[in-house]
């Protein structure tokens, strides 16, 4: 595999859980027996709009790949902005008694909604009720120490310092759905701010939700509206989309949405040897057993998430908002350039930098815009050119599923396939399947 293809950079979700799901397939883990098993067919439409069959025909076959190297299903959609539209449906087939899986599902976001979160925040500073050099203690006062230090620009672009929530013990356990009381966001930032700060702020880089979760709360403060209030008036309803909402609280309930999909992760047996070593020992997701060695993580405890990671959507209501963000629709121009100004490569991940909310991304095709996420049972991949006039988007159904070899570079070569697709560029050559 090409050293610029698109890796997921480690972001810390409890002791750094999502470190482990490095999409390139470089990870080692246990033998392909001892994991989620592959699956031998898989079920779910294509569904295309003026694409070219043999460029369909190969998507839809690096898509069923997922699928049978062990991911219990995957979305792909990719626009190249000249009416070819490509929609792809895949899922393991003991899934669909759980859900039949169709490219207009709704998904879990997971960290995408950083982007999202982060255009409300720039649209209040084009109005003049916030500034990117506001300290934090004038929004949020008592709430974070030494927040005097730390201004609007830093949390938005991860050089805050803060501690990463996701790491403190107890939130690692309503993460994983073994807790499923309703965290509140003041609860969250408390919980990451008993921990001592990573560096003094401004100095450095770290990815933290923490960070997010503080511009959820400033948004709040500044409007006086609730974010998931913020969200569907000020982006999903002028953007018209219908399916996209922020979920509030632990989301009981959201999980029975019939457009839902199904998340997984592997199951308690099988969970440990995917793990990076400095997880907690006994690390496991919660969820009713499934075949093929994976748990239900649908119904999982949200509330860790909020503004750092709990927007539902869908590929295409993505794609729209994407588009409408990188074309100067969403924010003024000054502003998307501030938010298109980037830090330096990241180190463990080089072919990507931060913005404000927003990630470059250099591809084997190209340069491209967009964010990443995770939540429990849901990956996704989001990006558009720097126009807004093309998208892609990847969305698999698992995070851990994807930590070995095989299914992980499966996964990688479908997302580049799909960035390469939406530029009008051949697909790369797949990687070398993985041996064990």
């Amino acid at each position: 595999m090409t050293t610029n293809s698109i890796v997921t950079r480690p972001r810390k979700a409890g002791a750094a859980l999502l470190a482990t799901v490095a999409l390139s397939g470089v990870l080692t883990a246990c033998d392909e027996a001892d994991g989620p098993q592959p699956a031998t067919s898989s079920s779910a439409p294509t569904r295309t709009a003026g694409a070219a069959g043999s460029q369909q025909g190969g998507l839809a076959d690096l898509a069923q790949r997922v699928v049978d190297a062990g991911a219990p299903g995957v979305i792909m959609r990719a626009d190249s902005g000249s009416g070819q539209v490509t929609e792809i449906a895949r899922q393991a087939p003991w899934s669909t008694g759980d859900h039949t899986l169709a490219a207009t599902d709704q998904f879990r976001m997971g960290s995408n909604t950083k982007t999202m979160v982060a255009t409300v925040l720039l649209q209040l500073i084009a109005e003049h009720r916030l500034e990117l050099t506001d300290p934090v203690s004038k929004w949020l006062p008592g709430l974070v120490p030494n927040g005097g230090a730390i201004t609007v620009r830093m949390l938005l672009n991860h050089t805050s310092g803060l501690f990463d929530y996701r790491d403190d013990p107890a939130v690692l356990k309503a993460f994983t759905g073994h807790d499923i009381r309703a965290w509140t966001p003041a609860e969250l930032l408390a919980a990451a701010v008993r921990h001592d700060p990573l560096f003094g702020p401004g100095t450095s880089y770290t990815y933290s939700n923490t960070n997010y979760v503080a511009l959820g709360l400033i948004a709040e403060k500044v409007t006086g509206q609730t974010m998931a209030d913020l969200v569907q008036e000020r982006i999903a309803k002028p953007l018209h989309l219908q399916n996209t909402y922020l979920v509030e609280g632990n989301g009981s309930g959201t999980d029975k949405s019939p457009t839902l999909a199904h998340g997984y992760e592997p199951d308690p047996t099988h969970i440990a040897a995917l793990l990076p070593p400095w997880v907690p020992a006994g690390t496991t997701f919660a969820g009713p057993a499934r075949p093929a060695n994976y748990v239900d993580t649908t119904a999982g405890n949200a509330s860790t998430e909020w503004a750092a990671g709990a927007m539902v959507s869908t590929a295409q209501d993505w794609a729209t908002f994407d588009s409408a963000l990188l074309s100067g629709k969403l924010l003024p121009p000054e502003l998307l350039k501030e938010m298109k100004t980037t830090g330096p490569e990241e180190a463990e991940v080089p072919n990507r930098r931060y913005g404000l909310g927003l990630e470059q991304v250099t591809t084997p095709c190209g340069t491209v815009w967009g964010h990443n996420g995770q939540v429990a049972g849901y990956s996704s991949e989001a990006y558009t050119d720097d126009t807004g006039t093309r998208t892609a988007s990847v969305l698999t159904a698992t995070i851990f599923g994807l930590a070995s070899p095989k299914a992980g570079g499966a996964n990688q070569d479908l997302v580049n396939a799909a960035v390469c697709t939406m530029l009008g560029k051949p697909t790369p050559a797949s990687s070398p399947t993985p041996v064990g």
